[in-house]
């Protein structure tokens, strides 16, 4: 049903069962996973002046570097599995970016993780994982992690 799965990760701690979720579906349909990093843009793009030029730079490099690590932790779960991968770092606005990759890779379902927040929160700032959901044109799994209120 699935050749091509999608999971994009933002290496949150909610992550986990979406990568359960997505690596039980990948064995199920042997399917090839994808996995997606994005190094948002937004969180580097937007400083002041130019005398913060190199902190930016190191903070582009090191959310890349987290990315990379990000991916092959979840590959090296995957191989674990035998289930066959492709991973993949990018730079944009990241539902942006997802929906991009899923277009060209072909993917048959992309899987992402949300962390049950409350309504405020959500009106507020909304989700990459509702972004994705209500933009695409594919089929989307959302994995649902509960998060302890402050």
């Amino acid at each position: 049903m699935y050749d091509h799965l999608l999971l994009p990760t933002d290496m949150s701690a909610g992550i986990d069962q979406a990568i359960d979720h997505t690596l039980d579906a990948a064995d199920r349909y042997d399917a090839e996973l994808h996995i997606l990093y994005v190094v948002d843009a937004e969180a580097y793009s937007s400083y002041p002046g130019d005398e913060y030029v190199h902190e930016f730079e190191g903070l582009e490099s090191a959310l890349e570097q987290a990315g990379n690590q990000a991916v092959e932790d979840i590959a090296q779960q995957a191989a674990a599995a035998d289930i066959p991968t492709v991973t993949e770092i990018r730079h944009g606005v990241p539902h942006e970016e997802i929906l991009e990759y899923a277009d060209e890779a072909d993917i048959g379902l992309t899987v992402v993780g949300s962390k049950n927040r409350s309504g405020e929160y959500r009106r507020m700032l909304g989700s990459v994982a509702e972004r994705v959901a209500h933009m695409s044109e594919r089929p989307i799994t959302i994995v649902k992690t509960p998060v302890e209120e402050e």
